[in-house]
Protein backbone atom coordinates (compact mmCIF):
# COMPACT_ATOMS: atom_id res chain seq x y z
CA UNK A 1 0.00 0.00 0.00
CA UNK A 2 1.24 3.02 -1.33
CA UNK A 3 1.76 6.28 1.89
CA UNK A 4 -0.46 9.01 1.59
CA UNK A 5 1.84 11.71 0.56
CA UNK A 6 4.11 9.40 -2.50
CA UNK A 7 4.17 10.38 -5.59
CA UNK A 8 2.71 6.78 -6.38
CA UNK A 9 -0.28 7.69 -4.41
CA UNK A 10 -0.78 11.20 -5.75
CA UNK A 11 -0.96 9.99 -9.29
CA UNK A 12 -3.92 7.93 -8.86
CA UNK A 13 -5.83 10.80 -8.48
CA UNK A 14 -7.73 12.21 -11.65
CA UNK A 15 -7.85 15.66 -12.82
CA UNK A 16 -11.98 16.68 -11.58
CA UNK A 17 -12.24 19.38 -14.27
CA UNK A 18 -10.69 20.68 -17.25
CA UNK A 19 -11.07 24.13 -18.52
CA UNK A 20 -9.60 26.11 -21.24
CA UNK A 21 -9.91 30.13 -20.27
CA UNK A 22 -9.32 32.59 -23.37
CA UNK A 23 -9.13 36.23 -21.07
CA UNK A 24 -7.45 36.93 -17.76
CA UNK A 25 -11.12 37.85 -17.04
CA UNK A 26 -12.08 34.48 -17.30
CA UNK A 27 -9.28 33.17 -14.97
CA UNK A 28 -10.27 35.96 -13.01
CA UNK A 29 -13.95 34.52 -12.61
CA UNK A 30 -12.53 30.80 -12.66
CA UNK A 31 -11.29 32.00 -8.93
CA UNK A 32 -14.23 33.71 -7.72
CA UNK A 33 -16.19 30.27 -8.51
CA UNK A 34 -14.08 28.58 -7.22
CA UNK A 35 -13.88 30.22 -3.71
CA UNK A 36 -17.66 28.72 -3.63
CA UNK A 37 -16.72 25.48 -3.46
CA UNK A 38 -13.94 26.81 -0.50
CA UNK A 39 -13.86 26.54 3.50
CA UNK A 40 -11.78 27.33 6.42
CA UNK A 41 -8.84 24.18 5.98
CA UNK A 42 -8.65 24.06 2.68
CA UNK A 43 -4.99 24.41 0.53
CA UNK A 44 -4.88 25.20 -2.38
CA UNK A 45 -1.42 25.13 -4.96
CA UNK A 46 -1.06 26.68 -7.82
CA UNK A 47 1.57 25.71 -10.05
CA UNK A 48 2.36 27.32 -13.41
CA UNK A 49 5.09 29.02 -15.75
CA UNK A 50 5.63 32.13 -14.85
CA UNK A 51 2.89 34.78 -16.20
CA UNK A 52 0.37 31.62 -16.32
CA UNK A 53 -2.25 33.77 -14.58
CA UNK A 54 -1.42 31.90 -10.88
CA UNK A 55 -2.10 35.44 -9.45
CA UNK A 56 -5.21 36.20 -11.52
CA UNK A 57 -6.70 34.00 -10.17
CA UNK A 58 -6.04 33.91 -6.68
CA UNK A 59 -7.47 37.71 -7.10
CA UNK A 60 -10.69 36.12 -8.07
CA UNK A 61 -10.29 33.86 -5.16
CA UNK A 62 -10.11 37.00 -2.82
CA UNK A 63 -12.84 38.23 -4.71
CA UNK A 64 -14.92 35.14 -4.09
CA UNK A 65 -14.47 34.75 -0.47
CA UNK A 66 -15.07 38.27 0.46
CA UNK A 67 -11.55 39.32 1.63
CA UNK A 68 -10.30 42.64 2.54
CA UNK A 69 -7.24 44.00 0.25
CA UNK A 70 -6.20 43.74 -3.37
CA UNK A 71 -4.71 40.61 -4.13
CA UNK A 72 -1.31 41.14 -5.29
CA UNK A 73 1.56 38.62 -5.94
CA UNK A 74 3.58 38.56 -2.23
CA UNK A 75 6.76 37.36 -4.19
CA UNK A 76 8.97 39.83 -1.90
CA UNK A 77 6.42 39.55 1.34
CA UNK A 78 6.59 35.75 0.82
CA UNK A 79 3.03 35.73 2.35
CA UNK A 80 -0.24 38.13 2.95
CA UNK A 81 -2.99 37.95 4.86
CA UNK A 82 -6.27 39.18 3.57
CA UNK A 83 -9.05 38.72 6.02
CA UNK A 84 -12.60 37.88 5.41
CA UNK A 85 -15.27 41.00 5.48
CA UNK A 86 -18.11 38.66 5.28
CA UNK A 87 -17.47 35.94 7.97
CA UNK A 88 -15.69 33.61 5.97
CA UNK A 89 -12.22 32.63 6.31
CA UNK A 90 -9.30 34.34 5.76
CA UNK A 91 -6.98 34.12 2.76
CA UNK A 92 -3.40 33.08 3.14
CA UNK A 93 -1.65 33.85 -0.17
CA UNK A 94 1.97 32.54 -0.52
CA UNK A 95 4.26 32.82 -2.56
CA UNK A 96 6.77 29.88 -2.37
CA UNK A 97 8.80 31.05 -5.90
CA UNK A 98 11.98 31.88 -3.73
CA UNK A 99 11.74 29.51 -1.51
CA UNK A 100 14.48 26.34 -2.49
CA UNK A 101 13.23 24.20 0.52
CA UNK A 102 10.36 21.58 0.87
CA UNK A 103 8.15 22.52 4.07
CA UNK A 104 10.67 22.98 6.70
CA UNK A 105 11.60 26.32 5.20
CA UNK A 106 7.81 27.33 5.22
CA UNK A 107 7.66 26.70 9.17
CA UNK A 108 8.26 30.36 9.71
CA UNK A 109 5.87 30.87 7.88
CA UNK A 110 3.23 28.85 10.35
CA UNK A 111 0.93 27.97 7.54
CA UNK A 112 0.10 24.95 9.99
CA UNK A 113 -1.37 27.09 12.44
CA UNK A 114 -3.11 29.15 9.71
CA UNK A 115 -4.40 26.20 7.76
CA UNK A 116 -7.53 25.50 10.07
CA UNK A 117 -9.27 28.68 10.33
CA UNK A 118 -8.44 30.47 6.22
CA UNK A 119 -8.16 29.20 2.86
CA UNK A 120 -4.33 28.81 2.29
CA UNK A 121 -3.11 29.69 -1.59
CA UNK A 122 0.69 28.55 -2.30
CA UNK A 123 1.67 29.91 -5.68
CA UNK A 124 4.79 27.64 -6.56
CA UNK A 125 4.19 25.26 -3.95
CA UNK A 126 4.37 21.90 -5.53
CA UNK A 127 7.43 19.45 -3.28
CA UNK A 128 7.17 22.04 -0.43
CA UNK A 129 3.50 22.44 1.17
CA UNK A 130 1.81 19.05 0.26
CA UNK A 131 2.16 17.75 3.97
CA UNK A 132 0.33 20.50 5.66
CA UNK A 133 -2.59 18.61 4.45
CA UNK A 134 -3.52 15.22 3.34
CA UNK A 135 -6.60 17.00 1.12
CA UNK A 136 -5.41 19.95 -0.86
CA UNK A 137 -6.56 20.76 -4.19
CA UNK A 138 -3.87 21.29 -7.10
CA UNK A 139 -4.58 23.88 -9.85
CA UNK A 140 -2.30 23.57 -12.85
CA UNK A 141 -2.22 26.43 -15.33
CA UNK A 142 -0.67 26.14 -18.45
CA UNK A 143 -0.20 29.13 -20.96
CA UNK A 144 1.02 29.43 -24.73
CA UNK A 145 4.66 29.83 -24.69
CA UNK A 146 6.75 32.09 -26.72
CA UNK A 147 6.27 35.35 -28.18
CA UNK A 148 2.81 35.17 -28.97
CA UNK A 149 -0.73 37.32 -28.03
CA UNK A 150 -2.54 33.74 -27.50
CA UNK A 151 -4.42 34.35 -24.04
CA UNK A 152 -5.78 30.77 -23.88
CA UNK A 153 -5.10 28.59 -20.78
CA UNK A 154 -5.37 24.95 -19.90
CA UNK A 155 -6.76 24.96 -16.48
CA UNK A 156 -6.75 21.11 -14.17
CA UNK A 157 -8.02 21.10 -11.01
CA UNK A 158 -7.01 17.97 -9.09
CA UNK A 159 -8.20 17.20 -6.01
CA UNK A 160 -6.81 14.97 -3.47
CA UNK A 161 -8.05 13.36 -0.35
CA UNK A 162 -11.11 12.98 0.80
CA UNK A 163 -12.55 16.41 1.49
CA UNK A 164 -12.14 17.01 -2.49
CA UNK A 165 -14.33 13.45 -3.89
CA UNK A 166 -17.35 15.51 -4.08
CA UNK A 167 -16.94 18.47 -3.69
CA UNK A 168 -18.17 19.46 -7.54
CA UNK A 169 -15.05 20.63 -9.14
CA UNK A 170 -16.33 19.14 -12.21
CA UNK A 171 -19.79 21.43 -12.69
CA UNK A 172 -16.50 24.56 -12.50
CA UNK A 173 -17.16 26.63 -15.85
CA UNK A 174 -16.73 30.24 -16.85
Amino acid sequence: MEAPHSPAAETAHQPAARLTLTSPEQTQELGRRLAKLLRPGDLVLLTGELGAGKTTLARGLGEGLGVRGAVTSPTFVIARVHPSLVGGPALVHVDAYRLGGGLDEMEDLDLDVSLPESVVVVEWGDGKVEDLSEDRLHVVVHRVVGNTDDDRRRVTLTGVGPRWADAGLAGLSV
